[in-house]
């Protein structure tokens, strides 16, 4: 938009900060309602993270990362530079605090408590996403698949039958297979893996970002401004957000949305609020000559990684990295990518891969992401802090938040997800 934009218009619209899926299905459910919207973000609307999700649509995520049994797992896994979670030696000091309190969330009464509130944003995701392509016009991005999780033996599957129990509880209906029972859906998949479990209620984005840059196309059918320029802090008067401050100065708004995923943390610090925000590092590389035709997503047990087949080729997703927001790639965590593709699809073709993508996944120790409205600072909002679940909980979250900005009654309890939870946190 215009940098001379006529002040009265700019301070009766809402501000969203982010043009990721989480911002933009936000910014999205805002302009349904009527209201005039301004998007922050000086990349271009799904480049970062939402471009490199995996595609998966999730209703059955409801169990959180910090289970029972984690404690014992971390130490070999930080000493194994092949293993799903790395963190380079010289951030083991800074990612400490972050470690300890998301080993905390594993105590089985907090996992159930945090399961409870993960189903009330995932387990309605589907039908949200459905309702909101067709809204934009782009009925096309979703296909409703299933999801395939692959096991190579009992034992494996044994350490898994607490998940799958959690994930029953909350109304995630499944089916048990066998060899042949996984050769009927996937055939490719290599025989090394003898036991399924199906998730028919679940689907994928055929492009993530293809996904986000539509729903961008119709915000600017309706109107809505794409500023290109980060926010570096929030203008206020007493504890009322009246604004954004960037590098072209200070533009007022009636509302602040923060949607800046792993970022949220640095603009939210300059107002005393402290936010335990780690990015989880993840990578993706795609196989766009894999000969490889697969329907559906594939999450091998062991590998700790997505398998997806969209638009731009085979995706392979995955990995955990603790490293922080400015240290550059680490190319071999996307060659460990390459391994996995290979151990669950034997005859996949790795020749011609594209270069890999690293992104920010921006996590909270007890899996929850940050949703509502501030109680200290009126007219700030949140929306951060999905993890790996943001396309996943993108048009629920959008929804919730359009509806508490437009004066509806949020559709959940929200107070799981305040910000105000990490107050006492150390």
């Amino acid at each position: 938009m215009s940098l001379n934009a006529d002040t009265s218009r700019m301070q009766d619209s809402i501000a969203v900060i982010g043009a990721g899926i989480i911002g933009l299905s936000v910014a999205w459910n805002l302009v349904k309602r009527g209201r005039r919207v301004v998007v922050y973000d000086p990349n271009e609307p799904g480049s970062g993270c939402s471009a490199g999700s995996a595609g998966a649509l999730s209703p059955g995520s409801v169990v959180p990362l910090a289970m029972p049994g984690l404690l014992a797992s971390v130490p070999g896994m930080m000493l194994n530079r092949g293993s799903a979670l790395h963190i380079p030696v010289d951030y083991w000091l800074k990612a400490a605090p972050w470690l300890a309190a998301f080993i905390t969330q594993a105590r089985p009464r907090r996992v159930a408590v945090i399961a409870d509130a993960l189903a009330r944003l995932y387990r309605p995701s589907l039908e949200f996403h459905k309702a909101l392509v067709c809204e934009i016009g782009a009925p096309d991005l979703i296909r409703l698949t299933g999801q395939l999780h692959v096991y190579r033996n009992r034992r494996q599957f044994a350490r898994s039958k607490a998940e799958w129990r959690i994930r029953a509880e909350h109304g995630v209906t499944y089916e048990k297979l066998d060899r042949a029972g996984i050769e009927a859906l996937e055939p490719l998949v290599g025989p090394d893996y003898r036991l399924g479990i199906f998730i028919p209620e679940a689907g994928m984005s055929v492009n993530p970002l293809r996904h986000a840059q539509a729903i961008a196309e119709a915000l600017t059918r309706e109107g809505v401004s794409f500023v290109r320029h980060s926010v570096n802090d929030l203008c206020f008067e007493g504890r009322a957000v009246e604004g954004v401050v960037t590098g072209q100065g200070r533009r007022s708004h009636a509302d602040v949305v923060l949607a800046a995923g792993a970022w949220s943390a640095r603009i939210l610090r300059k107002l005393g609020i402290g936010v335990p925000l780690e990015t989880q590092r993840g990578y993706h590389v795609d196989f766009r000559d894999s000969g490889i035709a697969l329907q559906r997503p594939i999450v091998p047990a062991d590998r700790k990684v997505f398998v997806t087949p969209i638009e731009t080729g085979l995706r392979v997703a995955g990995t955990v990295e603790l490293a922080g927001l400015d240290a550059p790639p680490t190319p071999r965590r996307a060659d460990l990518l390459h391994s996995d593709l290979r151990a669950v699809l034997p005859s996949v073709r790795l020749d011609a891969p594209q270069p890999f993508w690293m992104g920010h996944r921006p996590c909270l120790p007890d899996s929850l992401p940050v949703i509502g409205s501030s109680r200290d600072w009126r007219g700030l909002h949140f929306a951060f802090g999905h993890g790996h679940l943001g396309l996943s909980a993108s048009a629920v979250t959008g929804d919730i938040v359009g509806r508490i900005l437009c004066g509806e009654t949020a559709p959940i309890d929200l107070a799981p997800y305040r910000v105000e939870r990490f107050k006492n946190a150390s």
